[in-house]
């Protein structure tokens, strides 16, 4: 076999130009690599922040944390930016690492395939092409799918139906009769934001959900010219972690006897205090007790917003806890037979999620002596080295994978993840291997490691779920959601992780070029 045939389309390829992907390829240059291509299926990059632009759409982590260390902004005019400003600064990092160039817009990966002679991947688009890569990083997010699943009818109706990662804003919703289908993150924040211009305003709740006040203040000018000083914003950040790691610790090595009464302790004391703060915002008591969550604070996302709990105090907002029926024409039809009738529905439903077995369809990524991920994460439950890399997908690491999120934001997370990808290609790269894979051995005692450290989450999420639908707990019961373990534990995990747990093949020899002995930022 010649050298030539041996040549990938590219060397690296990076899955996705959402926050992951731009980690990616940030820390990619700045390692001084720059044989890589991000696919991406859409037309910008940006991931979720790109589609979602609904109403009243911000983040709800501080905007001190939730930035990349590499890119720190200082001029955020609130603590918790919008999603426009988001986006910007999505844009701004790709554009300031030179990522445009790099990047393959309208380019959707849909099957992955591992070829063992060739040493490469063989990546199948939506459109039949086949690229082939040395490297793949799945850099996909979290939100996989809008969720509409459960919702008989949809078809049928007549009206508007709006959608959060497809808002239509030429739309115009004065004096609409609005439903409001879902009472997660995105509901909390369109709600409020379109009351006020809509004629009529019903929201469907199934779960009522924990609705914290938002203190979004405006960041002074002062703060701004403080965090522009260099290590001043790197220090918070630590200072914020630092302090968050002897929680997170003290989770993972607490006995269940001791965990299970002082879990049970915190929710009598959170939903007491929640119900309150419900009385005191609500005036209808009847709302204030519908609205009132049976379950614990952390069995669920909490959710952040200045304004939902307060807009049913509005004469044209109703709250809803009957189960719809169905979808029809005009409206929506409720389990009691009443047919409320609407001009715009939005769907509020949620994402379908990688944390589900169910998300991982089988062929779609096939590895090693035709190792399927998909069959292997129904069989066994998701799982993976360090949350980036599993045993029989050589040359191969996700940046948002089971076990990983054990930071305050994404972008602390895929930075993680990035980091230790790109750690495991350098050093292949120095060897002159053509494949790294995680072995079997390492892979088996992390996620044993994973299951034992976990058990007081699992736990808890078990036991106060209730029948709620949370991505916390997926269908085989298991919480892959989030990694039991501090954000800095992580960090350092993610960039020191000991080379003799992966297996680098140097038998079937690259062909020749320079290599340089690239080191991590």
């Amino acid at each position: 076999m010649s050298a030539m045939a041996t040549e990938p389309d590219h060397e690296i390829v990076v899955i996705g130009a959402g926050p992951g992907g731009i980690a990616a390829g940030a820390l990619l240059k700045r390692a001084g690599i720059e044989e890589f291509t991000i696919l991406e299926r859409a037309g910008e990059v940006g991931g979720s922040w790109r589609d979602n632009t609904y109403p009243g759409i911000s983040v709800d982590v501080p905007a001190l944390v939730y930035q990349y260390s590499f890119a720190r902004k200082a001029d955020w005019p609130t603590a918790f930016p919008t999603g426009a400003e988001v986006k910007a600064y999505h844009q701004d990092v790709a554009r300031r690492y030179g990522l445009y160039r790099h990047l393959r817009f309208h380019t959707e990966i849909v099957r992955e395939v591992w070829d063992q002679t060739h040493r490469r991947w063989s990546l199948h688009t939506a459109d039949n092409e086949i690229i082939t890569a040395r490297f793949v990083i799945s850099a996909v997010g979290a939100f996989l799918r809008p969720r509409v699943d459960g919702i008989a009818g949809i078809g049928d109706f007549a009206g508007t139906v709006q959608r959060p990662d497809a808002w239509d804003h030429a739309y115009d919703m004065t004096g609409k009769r609005v439903a409001v289908v879902g009472t997660g993150a995105s509901a909390v924040q369109i709600t409020p934001a379109i009351a006020p211009e809509v004629g009529h305003l019903d929201v469907y709740q199934r779960t009522p959900v924990w609705c914290l006040p938002k203190p979004n203040y405006q960041v002074p000018r002062w703060l701004q010219t403080a965090l522009r000083v260099p290590g001043v914003a790197a220090a918070q950040c630590g200072m914020i972690l630092l302090g968050l790691e002897p929680v997170a610790r003290l989770a993972t090595i607490m006995p269940l006897t001791v965990a299970k009464p002082l879990m049970t302790a915190f929710d009598a004391f959170a939903k007491r205090a929640y119900r309150r703060y419900l009385r005191r915002t609500v005036d209808d008591p009847e709302t204030a007790a519908a609205l009132t969550p049976d379950y614990g604070p952390m069995a669920k996302r909490l959710t952040l917003s200045t304004g939902y709990p307060a807009v049913f105090n509005r004469d044209n907002v109703r709250l809803v806890t009957d189960d719809i029926e169905r979808i029809t024409e005009h409206g929506i039809r409720t389990s009691d037979g009443t047919e409320h009738q609407y001009d715009v529905i939005v769907l509020a439903t949620g994402y379908e999620m990688y944390t589900e077995p169910e998300s991982y369809a089988e062929g779609a990524v096939v590895g090693r002596d035709g190792f399927d991920l998909g069959q292997f994460y129904g069989a066994n439950g998701l799982q993976a080295y360090e949350g980036v890399a599993v045993a029989g997908l050589p040359n191969r690491w996700m940046l948002v994978g089971p076990y990983s999120m054990a930071d305050i934001g994404w972008h602390g997370l895929v930075e993680t993840t990035a980091s230790h990808a790109i750690r495991a290609i350098v050093e292949a790269r120095r060897r002159q291997a053509t494949s790294v894979e995680v072995s079997e051995r390492a892979h088996a005692a992390h996620h044993a490691e994973i299951c034992r450290r976990g058990q007081v989450l699992r736990h808890y999420v078990s036991t106060q779920n209730k029948g709620v639908r949370t991505y916390y707990r997926n269908s085989h019961g298991d919480t892959v959601y989030f990694r039991p373990a501090g954000a800095l534990e992580t960090r350092w995990r993610g960039r020191h992780f000991p080379f003799t747990d992966y297996h680098f093949d140097t038998e079937y020899q690259l062909p020749d070029r320079r290599v340089d002995a690239l080191g991590l930022p």
